[in-house]
């Protein structure tokens, strides 16, 4: 791994805080994700599954996590199974974790080698009544590829079958979405590498220079500081392929006279950033342009200060949907009060212009697990950003920041480390 070492009491107490959700005389297990097949002999980038990192802070294929308070074996409370290493593995492989190094990740004191976990599973998972497993329950996910918590979980129901399986899903849920401070800490890690990324942008472009250059130059920044790369599949989008939403071909030239939107995040020590910011291509907002960005400026603002303790998220979007964006729309000449009248509510007029939701939960993974339909509460980590796409205009403007809810009102990550943001920062940056 790149990143430094993680305090291993973020992986001690998540546990404590899962375990003491479980049912008396429960078992948990967790498998780490699958290593994929790109082709040929070649394998796609190894992602650690974000339950079994967030309970572990083991970045490694084929390991196991098993949870087991009542276990009559003291070595069975909770113990891992990884991977051994032996001298081809360490020649063709490199470096796997060593016994100590493993307590040293997570805090486990119990660690296993993998080829003895069916045997030890066996012998112990009889002498309790409920196995807890868990699934990609994420409400943005749906099967489409293979899937190691699938394929474990029909396994151990297969050689299992009288006893009680449990949904460890909705426990993680509830406590991943609370970040602590130690969540909070590499969040704010990866926010200044994207700030980073970010000015080096202001920098570069300038009419004529390709959007994939433009991607380069953002992992180039990222790997230099130590992440290990993109969170998602960066945007960059110039002129009137930035009202494509999740426009990622990043292959068109910059061209003088257009603006450019890099929705883009870092993945530092398996936690996301999440930044969108539209910049002019040659240094210089148009007066429309500027009169467009001000209004998502505002409209961003405006509804960060909404992000707080008991806030219902879909209330929220209808907030400020209907009262922030739509006063904006009109203001713009966009949209009209006629129009407005004759909506179709189910459609509002504001959605031509402004279609998606406002905010998403944001941790381990980009789009992080997180209560929908439950209050908001402190210690929820949310993305804020809003948009205008202009077709007719070739205009697509959107503003994010991450923010984190408190009960003294939300502290805005970005704001916190000064990431450039107004007109007049960006202008005055590209043109120093």
């Amino acid at each position: 791994m790149k990143y430094q070492a993680i305090n291993p009491q973020l992986f001690i107490e998540n546990r404590k805080r899962f375990v003491a959700q479980m049912k008396p005389n429960s078992i948990a297990i967790f498998r780490s994700n699958y290593e994929f097949v790109r082709n040929g002999d070649a394998n796609l980038d190894f992602k650690q599954n974000s339950d079994f990192f967030w309970l572990t802070g083991i970045d490694q294929e084929d390991s196991f996590l098993v949870l087991f308070p009542d276990s009559p074996d003291a070595a069975f409370k909770e113990c891992l199974f990884l991977k051994q290493t032996n001298a081809t593995i360490a020649v063709w492989e490199g470096h796997k974790y060593t016994k100590e190094e493993a307590t040293e990740t997570s805090g486990i004191k119990s660690i296993f080698w993998n080829d003895g976990f069916e045997n030890a599973i066996r012998s112990k998972i009889n002498y309790a009544e409920n196995i807890y497993l868990t699934l990609n329950e994420n409400d943005r996910y749906t099967y489409k590829s293979p899937s190691s918590d699938l394929d474990f979980a029909k396994k151990i129901q297969n050689d299992f079958p009288l006893h009680h399986f449990l949904r460890a899903a909705p426990i993680l849920q509830r406590l991943r979405s609370v970040k602590t401070e130690i969540e909070l800490n590499l969040t704010r890690h990866a926010i200044g590498i994207s700030k980073k990324g970010f000015e080096r942008l202001l920098n570069f472009v300038k009419p004529g220079v390709m959007e994939y250059e433009v991607e380069a130059e953002l992992i180039h920044e990222y790997i230099r500081n130590a992440a290990s790369g993109h969170s998602f599949h960066p945007i960059v989008a110039s002129g009137a392929s930035a009202c494509v939403l999740h426009y990622v071909d990043n292959n068109k030239p910059c061209k003088d006279g257009d603006l450019l939107l890099v929705d883009c995040g870092v993945d530092y020590a398996n936690y996301a950033s999440d930044m969108t910011r539209v910049i002019p291509v040659n240094g210089r907002f148009t007066p429309r342009q500027k009169d467009v960005y001000n209004a998502v400026l505002r409209v961003m603002r405006a509804a960060s200060k909404l992000l707080v303790p008991g806030t219902m998220l879909m209330d929220y979007h209808q907030i400020v949907g209907k009262e922030l964006m739509e006063k904006e729309l009109v203001d713009l000449g966009l949209l009209t009060m006629e129009q407005i009248k004759k909506e179709d509510p189910a459609w509002p007029a504001y959605k031509k212009y402004f279609m998606h939701g406002t905010s998403h939960f944001l941790g381990i993974d980009v789009h992080d697990v997180g209560m929908r339909y439950e209050p908001m509460q402190a210690g929820n980590l949310f993305t804020c950003e809003p948009g205008i796409y202009i077709q007719e205009e070739g205009i697509g403007i959107r503003l994010e920041n991450n923010l984190v809810i408190t009960h003294n009102g939300p502290i805005d990550l970005m704001d916190e480390i000064k990431m450039p943001l107004e007109v007049e920062e960006i202008e005055a940056l590209m043109n120093r």
